[in-house]
């Protein structure tokens, strides 16, 4: 079995995998307390020096780009020469898999337009909450100066009309240490995940 197919396999679309509740605890007075993270606290500590800046670049700027409609935001997250993204369509079988970004530009296009799109629909509750809310990356492998990170995406973010807008699907990102910074090189995207709101919502 090749180290691929070995890491195939342990993409159960079933596990959790890095769902857990995040939380805190605080004493005062010998009195013990749990209390939830905010809702867009980085779980990894600042001394996690390679992780924490891996979820800042895969999670923060992401959100926070997409929300904005600014991709200058998420930008230098990338390395452009030799870039690949690739749509799973919900399929574990890479035959089923296709090349949908071959460039940085052609996935900058399609983020762009899919911002645009979630900033005019109406919701019913602020979508940058929501939206790290159902985003969950605990699952960040650091191997000298290439990284993998696990992506999982499983919520549903409140319509005005009532109704809800899902999200659910997992995806795996490669990275690479360059200039003494963190970047994307591609990923798998669209990957099955069938956890349904498995952890407690901050």
């Amino acid at each position: 079995m090749t180290p691929w197919q070995a890491f195939l396999n342990s993409l159960d679309p079933s596990d959790p995998g890095d769902t857990g509740t995040r939380r805190v605890n605080f004493s005062f007075f010998n009195d013990q307390r749990t209390e939830l993270m905010a809702y867009d606290t980085n779980p990894f500590a600042p001394s996690d020096q390679e992780r924490h800046a891996i979820w800042e670049m895969l999670v923060r700027k992401d959100v926070d780009g997409f929300v904005n409609e600014d991709w200058s935001i998420f930008a230098n997250s990338f390395k452009y020469d030799g870039f690949c993204g690739l749509d799973a369509k919900a399929s574990l079988d890479p035959a089923d898999w296709e090349v949908r970004f071959p460039t940085v530009e052609t996935y900058r296009d399609a983020w762009l337009c899919d911002a645009r799109r979630a900033a005019a629909t109406e919701y019913g509750e602020d979508r940058r909450k929501a939206l790290f809310r159902a985003t969950n990356m605990l699952d960040i492998r650091v191997e000298g100066h290439t990284a993998t990170a696990r992506k999982t995406f499983d919520d549903a973010i409140a319509l005005a009309d009532g109704g809800s807008q899902r999200l659910n699907w997992q995806s795996v990102f490669f990275c690479t240490m360059e200039d003494h910074a963190w970047k994307i090189t591609g990923f798998v995207g669209y990957l099955p995940f069938q956890q349904t709101f498995g952890r407690e919502s901050g």
